[in-house]
């Protein structure tokens, strides 16, 4: 998977195109079923919930193909459940997208704008003799739905037109209770595509949806709302998931059998599956509902809000959708690959600083008491625009409690007992001694600094192969660090007989506080990126931090393992 995703990037880079848009290609050159027409595509989420990662490969294929040819994307929000759909999600989804870096215009609509024109094409359809009324319950339907060898069965399939017609102006009034009666198509019973078996058009629920209210008391299904939607909206090309393949059938014989104003082509793609996560919609709201996470924009979670406030980027996410291809073939993509996405983007954008996660106290005690000398560091090393800051150094200052030993073990060229190493972009220093307390525990390393080693680099040339980084007791602050990781320490926790709760990770998050700061960062906007030396990739918390009291969240480690395992 790793070497067809990095030959993907290339390709990519080079121009190259996907099946999708060998298609679109075609349709639009001379003599092509859309030629002249300008490229036409939608997004239509369900908003039951919110936007999540295996979304955002459907979102950027549609918004990007539109790009690409110089067309326009509609949003339209599926509501055609009514027992699902909440506006808070509504809301969410367009917030995601924009901050993806797209957008819609005045293109977005509701699939329940046309239920009107939806109802008149499935009347249409009973006057043409291709629809009628079914009485069959729920259990019947099942039991004479016939197998592979044998067609289905419907006691009312040559029901007269004008009764069904009337029956199903009489579902609409509210005449029948729920189950009594169906509108089905009349296609083939006995076809190999149980789709196309005389498929529900309609059926009776009594439920207030969250924009029509009580208007209606029938629903269209999916299958038959759907493709009318595109033709209304004159959507070209129709860009789904690869589920949606064996429904092509009953798309196209929709709009070729009511009178929409255009036929749009229906195109499938491999939906994006990712290791350590769920992509199931029921399952996460299960994770939030019974608390397992801290709600929908939880770090944790794939959701496009929970990876915001992680502290993903739009460009690492686009990056990675686009990065991972297009295909017909069904795959998982390492999460590893994820993660080195954000590392690749936050790596030339995020600003440098350095944070003491598990503090221990160091003395210079060469260093005169009550000093304090003021030195430059670079923001960004690659960037060199984004400039430099201040940093104060003095006798006392914190580094890591894994940056000392008592006794040295094996490559560790840190600090330990007569060793030097450097402190970033000060001095070198050189251990002398340490204090332990009445536990055993150490609690403070003593060194001296070369004050010939300004900035660093000794005045005798000698090598010192260690740099630590370090904050001025004096002049850093206390802050909480939240640490994450998987939400599953399982690579498949959706795999068939599992239960994916029994693989949650109880140390996904880990919560530090007492952390020392530069204090530089105390100010820190929320949803600012920086990479603090040494510890990883770090986000400003959006959800609990406050003026002047940031909370950091980890959002990935600097280990890349995924460029680690290619090289």
């Amino acid at each position: 998977m790793s070497e067809e995703i990095l030959r993907t990037s290339s390709e990519e880079e080079e121009g190259s195109s996907n099946f999708i848009h060998e298609f679109v290609k075609e349709d639009i050159s001379k003599g092509g079923r859309c030629e002249g027409m300008q490229v036409h595509t939608r997004f239509p989420p369900e908003p039951n919930g919110y936007l999540h990662i295996g979304h955002c490969k459907a979102l950027v294929i549609n918004f990007s193909t539109a790009e690409k040819f110089g067309g326009i994307c509609n949003l339209r929000m599926d509501d055609t459940n009514p027992a699902k759909e909440d506006t808070e999600y509504v809301d969410a989804i367009q917030e995601d997208i924009h901050w993806l870096g797209f957008d819609w215009g005045d293109r977005f609509f509701y699939g329940s704008d046309y239920w009107e024109q939806t109802y008149a094409y499935a009347e249409e359809l009973i006057q043409k003799g291709l629809a009628y009324v079914c009485e069959l319950t729920p259990e019947q339907f099942r039991e004479y739905r016939g197998d592979l060898t044998h067609p289905a069965v419907s006691p009312y399939r040559d029901r007269p037109i004008e009764e069904s017609l009337d029956l199903f102006r009489r579902m609409r009034a509210g005449e029948f209770p729920e189950g009594r009666y169906t509108l089905r198509a009349k296609i083939d019973l006995a076809s190999g595509n149980f789709n196309m078996r005389d498929p529900v058009l309609y059926r009776i629920r009594y439920i207030e949806h969250h924009r029509q209210g009580t208007k209606w008391c029938i629903f269209p299904m999916y299958d038959f709302a759907h493709p009318i939607q595109d033709a209304l909206e004159g959507i070209t090309h129709s860009l789904c998931s690869l589920e949606y393949e064996d429904h092509r059938p009953l798309y196209n014989w929709v709009v070729e059998n009511v009178s929409v104003p255009f036929r749009p082509r229906q195109i499938e793609f491999a939906r994006l599956g990712i290791n350590y996560t769920v992509m199931s919609k029921r399952k996460l709201r299960q994770l939030v509902e019974e608390g397992w996470v801290d709600g929908w924009d939880d770090p944790r979670m794939p959701t496009l809000c929970g990876l915001r406030r992680r502290g993903y980027t739009p460009r690492s996410i686009r990056n990675f959708c686009e990065r991972i291809g297009v295909s017909k073939v069904a795959s998982t993509v390492e999460y590893d690959f994820l993660e080195h996405c954000l590392r690749e983007d936050l790596n030339e954008v995020a600003t440098r600083a350095m944070a003491v996660l598990h503090p221990v106290r160091l003395t210079v005690v060469n260093y005169p008491e009550g000093k304090s000398e003021e030195f430059e560091v670079e923001n960004n090393p690659l960037d060199p625009a984004s400039g430099s800051r201040t940093i104060t150094f003095s006798r006392n200052l914190w580094i890591e409690e894994e940056d000392f030993m008592e006794e040295k073990v094996g490559k560790f060229f840190r600090l330990f007992p007569g060793n030097e190493v450097r402190l970033k972009g000060t001095y070198v220093v050189k251990c002398t001694g340490f204090v332990k307390d009445e536990f055993g525990k150490v609690t403070e390393v003593l060194c001296e600094y070369d004050p010939q080693s300004r900035g660093g680099n000794p005045a005798d040339g000698r090598k010192i192969k260690s740099t630590i980084h370090w904050v001025d007791a004096n002049h850093c602050f206390e802050g909480q660090v939240q640490l994450y990781s998987n939400l599953f320490s399982d690579a498949e926790p959706d795999a068939a007989g599992k239960n994916f709760l029994d693989c949650i990770d109880p140390n996904s998050l880990q919560v530090l506080e007492g952390c020392k700061l530069e204090s530089g960062l105390q100010e820190a906007a929320p949803g600012s990126s920086y990479q603090f030396m040494r510890q990883g990739y770090f986000c400003v918390d959006s959800k609990y931090s406050t003026p002047g009291h940031p909370v950091f969240n980890r959002a990935v480690s600097l280990k890349d393992s995924f460029r680690k395992k290619e090289g």
